[in-house]
């Protein structure tokens, strides 16, 4: 082995949708930042090698206006304009791309985190100082040192080196009064899923089942629906009865005799006459794992705190999923329902109290392993809900390492928490019933006008601090209110009058992008029905920033929610004009902020 000693502000172990949205978010505020992923790709159950659909607190866009933004919603636009025939190798190499090109980040791929080192506290906790990398494919070791550290693979193997306080299972339903926990605790967990997908073809395709495979029935499937041949199926799912880390092999084994099985019925059982020419073109080679190690963090979030849209002072995150209970046995209880969804009302949001570890002073975790009940944790185990607390953690950490203690728990003041929402708000997160009011904007203190508005989405809107349209079922704070700007026809412009000049050397445009679809790269062609896969018809296409009547900024071909354009040096500036010119689709232009910096 070839050894390296690797130091830097914040080290992320796991490359899954939280992972990558940590690294990115924490790169872009200034960190030093190190990605360890033990897969050849990014992405995690979202990578071509699992094939999962992200989704989030939309619910697959039965509950409009609540996508996630920030980074998730950034990847989402680009694969939607640059990967319109929906190819996952694609969607990985867009992944790849956003982290090679990341000036700050240090990308590992095919690299496995064996060990941590630690340190004792005077107070009994523990404080990560290093861990150990292996890349067998280059025949290196790593010891990496970080002022930080992020859990986000998933299993929690970092935490678990760390000596970090998690638990595995069931609760019992008296643990934190939870009526839809299990009358008595249990180690049984959610299963497994190892998806595949099919392709028609001309003529008629036959298919040879292994002898190995499992062998179904009509009445197999009372519960399970089998509606479609090009993708399948979320439900073959099986192994949540005995370990899902140390079973995973005999797991697998189990979910391709499933899999295949499944296919062998509805190929060869005559009850689906309408697969003859579909034939079997992709199988996962591993399991789309969706639970294991659950961390404890200063707060374990409920079923009370996401039935109840509960908002917390200090919330990074938000969720909208239903609570989505699964039976750990999978295909092997075909008399019970494959899911028992219990609907969430309102969204609720995730303190940051969630996203670290209770007993080790500097480890973050996001992704399917934050400190939730089981029962809660059936609803922030979705993967845009896992990326948006992967960015906030990855702020949290980059705000942190430029000075002071690495104990997250000290660093967490009142103070701290508001100049992190602040930062998350300025980078197109959401927070519940919390407008933005960073203090260095300008943009508030502006006159604005346009050269034309829709009466009900007038000017004034894109300084309000909120980034998108509000709907009475986000929380019982929340009524239906639009919050952008939208003029009466194209092109038009929208002028920011500042009473004074002021220098500047920052403009930040925020756009709509069809919150009120889903949008989701998906094998599934009854999903993708309902997406727009290209540029969102509502987003601004083409426009201009002008400073006191000088173009500073044009934009051709834009199809992004945000745009941030740093000018090369300070302009002394009064007047500042977005001139829009083209949409995407929509005969109007709109804005939901603008900000001055």
């Amino acid at each position: 082995m070839t050894t390296h000693v690797l130091d830097t502000d914040f080290l992320v172990a796991g490359g899954g949708m939280s992972g990558l949205c940590a690294a990115l978010a924490a790169a872009r505020n200034g960190a030093k930042v190190v990605l360890v992923q033990d897969r050849s790709v990014l992405g995690g159950n979202a990578s071509s090698e699992i094939k999962m659909h992200i989704v989030g607190a939309d619910c697959h866009g039965t509950r409009p206006g609540r996508r996630e933004s920030g980074l998730i919603e950034e990847l989402k636009l680009a694969d939607a304009v640059r990967n319109p025939h929906r190819s996952y190798s694609q969607w990985d190499l867009l992944l790849y791309e956003k982290a090679i090109l990341e000036p700050n980040l240090t990308l590992l791929l095919d690299a496995d985190l064996v060990a941590a080192e630690t340190a004792a506290l005077p107070d009994g906790r523990r404080t990560l100082r290093s861990v150990r990398v292996v890349r067998n494919l280059m025949e290196e070791e790593y010891t990496i040192r970080a002022k930080f550290f992020a859990d986000c693979t998933g299993d929690g193997r970092l935490g678990a080196e760390a000596g970090a306080d998690f638990h595995i299972g069931r609760e019992a339903r008296t643990d934190h009064n939870e009526s839809l926990a299990q009358p008595a605790a249990d180690r049984h967990t959610l299963g497994s899923s190892i998806l595949i997908t099919g392709r028609e073809y001309d003529t008629p395709q036959p298919f040879i089942a292994p002898s190995w495979t499992r062998k179904f029935t009509k009445s197999d499937f009372k519960h399970r629906p089998i509606h479609s041949y090009e993708y399948g199926y979320w439900w073959f799912e099986w192994g949540g009865q005995i370990d899902s880390i140390k079973d995973n092999e005999a797991i697998r084994h189990e979910l391709l005799r499933i899999a295949l099985g499944v296919w062998d019925y509805v190929k060869n059982s005559g009850d689906h006459p309408g697969a003859a020419h579909w034939a079997l073109d992709w199988v996962g080679s591993i399991p789309g794992k969706r639970e294991s190690r659950r961390f404890l963090g200063p707060h374990i979030l409920t079923q009370q705190d996401v039935q109840g849209g509960t908002v917390f002072p200090d919330q990074v995150a938000y969720g909208g999923w239903a609570i989505d209970l699964h039976p750990p046995s999978g295909v092997d209880v075909p008399d019970e329902k494959p899911f028992t969804p219990h609907h969430v009302e309102h969204l609720y949001s995730i303190p940051l109290r969630c996203y670290h570890s209770r007993n080790v002073a500097n480890l973050f975790f996001a992704g399917r392993n934050i400190s939730a009940t089981h029962v809660a944790f059936a609803s922030t185990r979705v993967m845009s809900t896992c990326a948006i607390g992967g960015q906030a953690i990855g702020t949290a950490a980059a705000l942190w390492s430029r000075e002071g203690s690495n104990d997250i728990t000290a660093r967490s003041n009142a103070y701290a928490v508001i100049q992190l929402q602040e930062t998350l708000l300025k980078d197109d997160a959401y927070l519940l019933n919390r407008p933005a009011a960073d203090p260095l904007d300008l943009a508030p203190t502006a006159t604005v006008t346009a050269s034309s508005s829709n009466e009900a989405a007038p000017p004034a809107n894109v300084t309000d601090g909120i980034t998108r349209n509000l709907r009475p079922d986000f929380g019982p704070w929340s009524s239906a209110s639009v919050h952008y700007w939208e003029s009466a026809g194209l092109p038009a412009t929208l002028t920011l009058e500042l009473p004074k000049a002021q220098p500047l050397d920052e403009i930040h445009l925020t756009f709509d992008t069809g919150f009120d679809r889903e949008l989701v790269l998906t094998p599934s062609d009854h999903v993708t029905k309902k997406v727009i896969r290209g540029p969102q018809p509502e987003t601004v296409k083409h426009y201009r920033v002008k400073i006191d009547g000088r173009t500073v900024v044009e934009e051709t071909g834009n199809y992004q929610r945000k745009g941030i354009h740093r000018l090369p040096e300070k302009i002394s500036a009064k007047r500042v004009e977005i001139e829009i010119l083209a949409s995407h689709g929509i005969p109007t232009a709109r804005i939901f902020e603008v900000r001055l910096y």
